[in-house]
Formats: C-alpha cells, structure tokens, sequence
C-alpha cells in the first residue's frame, strides 16, 4: 500500500485530539479501542500461524521426527483443506453475530475455542489430536476473526475513506506482528523440542489474546454489543436442523471415504465456491438491501475473485514453499540450521517495515489515491512477479537452492499484500449492506479461504510437473489476473461508490 505525505498518523496508544467534526466533538487521531483490539490480534495471529507454518512439516516428516509421515500430496491437500475450512467457519461466526450473538461475544467465545483446539494440539498426539484440534481452531477463528473486523469498522463509522483506510492499516500491521512472531518462537521450539511443544506456546499465545480482549470487553462501542438482524425462534430450530443434516452427511461422506485425506482440499474449494455464490445472491436478492446497495455489492464481486487469486498464490508460503525447502534448500549456514518454519515468515517481517511508512502517508501518496481495484491488480503483478523470480532456482548446481534467492521470492511476494489485505478489510466495512454487515466482512475474509484451498490444489500440482513449468503457470496467473482487473477497475469502482 509508497511516497511521502506531510503528515503522519502516531502509533501510540495515547490518543492525539483534533478540535473539530461536524458534531462538534473533538475527534481523536485514531479512534479509542483500536489499539486493544490490535494487540488482541497479535496474539491471536501468533497462536494461529505458529501452528499454520509448522503444520505441514509436521504432516510430511518422519515418525522418529515427531512428524505423521504423510505423502507432500496428501498433507498439502490437509493444509488447503484446514485453511479453507478456517475461513470458511467465518460465515458461521458473522452469521451468528448478524443474527445471535453481538459481535463482541462472539471474538470472546472464539477465543476460548481456539485456544481449546492448540491445546489438544499439544497434548494429544497423532491423528486424532490433528482431527480435534484442528476442528475446534476453525470455528473459534470462524467466531472471532470476522467479528474483531466488524468492531473495528465500528470504531470507524462516521470517517471517510481514506481514514478507514490508514486505520485498517494500523490493524493490518498489528496482524503481522504476531504472523512474525509466532513462527518465530513455534519454529525454534520445533527445532529444539519437538512438534508438541511448539502446539502448546500457541496455545499461550491465544490465552494472552483472551486476556488482553477481556480487559477492554466492556469498553467497545454500544454498537458491537448489537444483534443487528435477531432470528425468530422457529428460524432457528430449522437452521439447527439444517445444520445437523449437513454434519451427519459429511460424516456419512467421510465413512464411506467418498472425501479422503487427500481429496478433501477440493471438496472444501467446491463448497467455498458455493457458500459464496449463495450469499451473493442472497443479497442481490433480498428486498431489504437498496439499489444502491445491490449496485455496490455487484461491483464488489470481481473485487472478491481477484482477491482469492492473489491469497491463492500467496498462501502457498504454507503448502508449496515447505516442500520446496524440504527437498531443496540449504539450510546450513555456517554450521547452524535455519529452522525449516522460518521460511514462512520472510514476507511477513517485510509487510511489517512497509505497512507503517505507508499508513503515514498513504493519504498524499500516488498509490494510496489509486481506486481499490488498482491496487489489487498491482498486488497481483507483484505476486505474480515473485513466482517468476523463482525461475532463477532452475540455474542452481544440483537441486540445492540458495536460502537468499528464497527469502527474497518471498518478500517480493509478502511486501505486495499491503495492496490488499488492510484495503479489501476497508473497503468492505465501507460499501457492505448495513443489514449484512457482519456477513460481508466474512466473505472478504473467505476470500484466505478460498485462497488456502487453491494454494493447496496448486501445491498438489508442485508434486506432479516439473518446477519450472509451475512457477510460470503461477507467474502468468498473477499477471493475467492484474491485466483483467485493470482493464474493468473503472466501472468497478463506479459500482462500488453507488
């Protein structure tokens, strides 16, 4: 999200006043609440990619590793299949919050269920540890990570865009402190003591983030203590109902072994795809959304499928990058090994430097005038950029590849989500219909989903052709994507400011 600006917006917690708004009332620099909602999100961003960059090495090392021996295919279709399925819970929570739970209970009971699910992690080892743990993380993340983003539009209603814009890029950098973080920590635990050690430090770090949320819980705004859209009673019992049928058929479906370990990334990608195209035209639909709010979802769509490319292609650092450095990287310098976790955080560390330069002076630079899907669209050339640099791993003596040459793919890659991952957060809360508020921001956040399952199909794929044909379909892929969307960004973003 770069240039220079006259005026730069403090990181601090004490709240800078300015004398005037329209009420009256003197407005702080940023609003009170957004910085004990951010370092509620550290700590939970360290416990959930503490786990996410060790997960797939814990899937494909040996047994004398402490590792579950799975084939790369079929532990890479896992991690899709988990990332997605993440996300995915994310319209259970927003749903619950729109029309159950207000938005604050739902980040607070989130957070106990995920870190439910770290512990048995930790403690229960083999598969059925992996299959519990795993569960309870993606609906506590589906409860609490979509409604921790309601609040913080809340905080920002009133202000205009280009305000939301730099705050959400406070909360975005606040994110990747704990995406640093916590791998940071999880990796060299990993190393030094093992695959459960490491599962029990995340789930401390989401024990803090309950703590730090329970200290500012009664201080968010009246706003986020609101059911906006309650059920009725007999709603409810048919959604429960509903709900029931769809789980005794999953679980039929896995009996039967119709969805497999190593299929279930796709069935995941399929009911993403689903999910979405039903809630669009819910929306579309409804007699309860106006023209013009119909007017802006329609131009949010294309926004969406651009944006599950590009986490398609970034979300890889979790599924085709540590079977890459498994088999091909030197890890050894100098006598110490890097540990194999590490690799993942590179573009992370790099988001971090950048994103607080740019929310100072996003407001006068060239790139924060850029319309959202401009952005979007260099994010995508960017990542796509990143794939093709990984050609130069193809001139390397051997298969061993340089550690360097990886780190640097994989900060061009991390620095380009500064286009996307604060605006698309932004822009949502702005242009979202008021009665699906919530549920908007979880399709923006299913759009990590979606991405994790395509990265997880694209790792499959890494197994199956020759590496360099792979990072040029995936080079392409990004750029074909970037020149699609520039080439519509106008009349989307006419759309989207109806």
């Amino acid at each position: 999200m770069p240039q220079t600006g006259q005026k730069r917006i403090p990181m601090t917690i004490h709240q800078k006043t300015e004398p005037s708004t329209a009420s009256g009332q003197p407005r702080t620099t940023q609003p009170r609440g957004l910085w004990n909602l951010a370092f509620t999100e550290i700590w939970e961003r360290f416990s959930y990619y503490g786990l996410q960059v060790a997960l797939t090495y814990y899937l494909v090392d040996s047994l004398a590793d402490g590792g579950l021996a799975l084939d790369p295919a079929t532990a890479v279709s896992i991690v899709g299949a988990y990332g997605g399925s993440v996300y995915l819970s994310q319209i259970i929570g927003a749903w619950l919050a729109d029309r159950m739970l207000a938005p604050r209970t739902g980040v607070l009971c989130g957070a106990i269920i995920i870190m439910s699910g770290h512990i048995c992690l930790g403690l229960i080892p083999g598969m059925t540890g992996l299959a519990v743990g795993l569960g309870l993380i993606a609906l506590g993340t589906g409860a609490l990570k979509t409604n921790i983003a309601t609040i913080v539009g809340i905080l920002y209603d009133g202000r205009d865009r280009i305000e939301r814009d730099a705050g959400f890029s406070y909360f975005f950098l606040a994110i990747n402190i704990g995406v640093i973080a916590g791998p940071i920590l999880t990796g060299f635990l990993q190393s030094r003591w093992g695959f459960q050690i490491a599962f029990l430090a995340a789930a401390i770090g989401m024990f803090l983030a309950l703590v730090q949320y329970s200290a500012t819980f009664r201080t968010l705004p009246a706003a986020a203590a609101v059911v906006k859209n309650p059920i009725s009673p007999q709603r409810l019992a048919a959604v429960a109902v509903g709900a029931a049928g769809v789980i005794a058929i999953v679980a039929l479906l896995f009996r039967i072994r119709v969805i497999t370990d190593a299929n279930m990334n796709y069935f995941v990608g399929l009911l993403i795809v689903i999910v979405v195209a039903s809630y669009f035209a819910v929306m579309l639909r409804t007699d309860t959304i106006s023209p013009s709010e119909k007017r802006r979802v329609r131009g949010y769509i294309p926004m969406w499928v651009a944006e599950a490319v590009f986490y398609g292609l970034l979300l890889q650092i979790f599924t085709t990058v540590p079977l890459l450095v498994t088999d091909r990287v030197d890890l050894d310098v100098g006598g110490w090994t890097i540990p194999q976790a590490w690799f993942s955080i590179v573009g992370s560390v790099a988001l971090v430097i950048v994103l607080p330069l740019m929310a100072s002076v996003w407001k006068d630079s060239a790139v924060g005038r850029l319309s959202s899907p401009m952005k979007f669209a260099v994010a995508l050339s960017v990542v796509g950029a990143s794939y093709l640099l990984m050609l130069f791993s193809e001139f390397s003596p051997g298969r061993t590849v340089s550690p360097l040459l990886i780190a640097f793919c994989l900060i061009v890659a991390g620095v380009s989500e500064v286009l996307v991952g604060p605006v698309s957060f932004s822009l949502i809360t702005r242009i979202a219909p008021e009665r699906f508020r919530s549920q908007s921001v979880a399709l923006t956040v299913l759009t990590l989903g979606a991405g994790s399952s395509l990265a997880g199909v694209l790792a499959v794929l890494y197994t199956k052709i020759p590496a360099a044909a792979f990072f040029c379909l995936n080079g392409i892929l990004g750029l074909l994507g970037a020149l699609l969307l520039a080439a519509a960004a106008r009349k989307i973003d006419t759309a989207m400011a109806a």
